[in-house]
């Protein structure tokens, strides 16, 4: 048992939320103790031009405002995306916004890309623009906004040249109408500023061209998994993150907070966000980067996503339940299970699955979801 098994009982007493902002407190003063990192070259992913020494992530959401990107890299994990960040700060929504759900291994948020905005983020990340490790900017779009395009399109320019990496962020449902960018023309459009933005950065400072990921939502047709991969092959996007937190309510029936407004995440997420993955991966081809998120809370969660078609894997919610030692656990069950079964390389297992999955029938509420 770990000392966060102990404390995990006191920890859960405080508002999520106010708990959560200890845990960064806690980091950002050292007082989280750094963990001994299993290396593996079998565990290296080399995608977009950038090495990954391992294919687990920290999603956005933990680290909104860049506080602590280098103290989470030591817990383990192989690159950390920060974020959500606005141009603008915003408070987000009214308090309580989020929501433990113990029994399902679940949460709920309805946050709302509360954050400091652009400025102070960047500040950070300026200062610690030499040191090592892969740092993502996850980008999004001021509640407020009267052009919410041109957002991403300032937050590109603001964090070419300080992120590893670029996500355009369309897929939370705590800002009204933001969904809406992932469908038709304005979808188009966005992708469309988004590459020129981001190529016109790198002309400009002479750099090199940033990767850009697009995250999407689980709570998609298929017709609307085949629409938004035609767009984001047409207009070059390096890549998606598949997937953000769902409205459905599918795993947590009866539970007394299931009437809560915002975005599921953790353990219910799993199948929905898996299923939608593997939709992507067959319309998308074996080309195409993925990173899988939803439901990864153990090794076989996160080989899971790779057998979807991800080639790399983010994880959140589960470190709620998990603590800061769940990285590393995942990683040397990662190096156990390959020692296991032989193979040279975790990537010999991406897409091994995908069909298997799609044979199934879609995921439960998948249509009272997309509502």
């Amino acid at each position: 048992m770990s000392l966060y098994d102990l404390a995990r009982p006191l920890v859960f007493r405080l508002d999520a939320e106010r708990a959560h902002g200890l845990a960064i407190e806690a980091l950002k003063r050292g007082l989280v103790k750094r963990q001994d990192i299993p290396l593996d070259s079998r565990l290296r992913v080399d995608l977009v031009g950038l090495s990954f020494g391992n294919p687990l992530g920290l999603a956005a959401g933990f680290d909104k405002n860049a506080e602590v990107p280098d103290a989470m890299l030591r817990l383990g994990f192989g690159f950390v995306e920060i974020g959500t960040v606005t141009p603008l700060p915003q408070e987000g929504n009214a308090k309580p916004r989020i929501f433990r759900l113990p029994e399902a291994l679940a949460v709920i948020n309805r946050l709302g890309f509360n954050n400091e905005g652009h400025a102070e983020v960047a500040e950070r990340l300026e200062k610690r623009a030499r040191k090592p490790g892969i740092v993502g900017v996850n980008i999004g779009a001021n509640k407020d906004s009267a052009d919410r395009i041109a957002d991403y399109v300032t937050g590109i320019h603001r964090f070419a040249e300080l992120a590893r990496y670029l996500t355009i962020n369309i897929s939370s449902p705590n800002t009204p109408g933001l969904r809406n960018l992932q469908k038709g023309s304005d979808l188009d459009d966005l992708l469309t500023h988004a590459v020129a933005a981001r190529d016109g950065a790198a002309a400009l400072t002479a750099s090199e061209r940033k990767p850009l990921f697009l995250k999407v939502a689980p709570d998609l047709s298929l017709d609307e998994v085949e629409a938004i991969a035609e767009t984001a092959k047409r207009r070059k996007v390096d890549g998606l993150i598949v997937s953000n937190t769902t409205l459905s309510r599918h795993g947590i029936e009866g539970h007394k907070l299931v009437n809560e407004i915002g975005g599921l995440s953790g353990r219910p997420l799993y199948g929905r966000s898996t299923y939608v993955l593997a939709a992507f991966r067959r319309a998308l081809g074996p080309e195409f980067p993925l990173i899988g998120a939803g439901g990864v809370e153990n090794a076989r969660t996160a080989l899971g996503k790779i057998e979807a078609g991800a080639d790399l894997v983010q994880l959140y919610s589960a470190m709620v339940y998990g603590g800061p030692d769940l990285p590393i656990r995942i990683l040397k069950d990662m190096i156990r299970f390959l020692d296991k079964t032989g193979l040279d390389t975790i990537r010999h297992l991406r897409d091994s699955k995908v069909e298997e999955i799609l044979a199934r029938d879609p995921p439960v509420g998948w249509e009272q979801a997309r509502a």
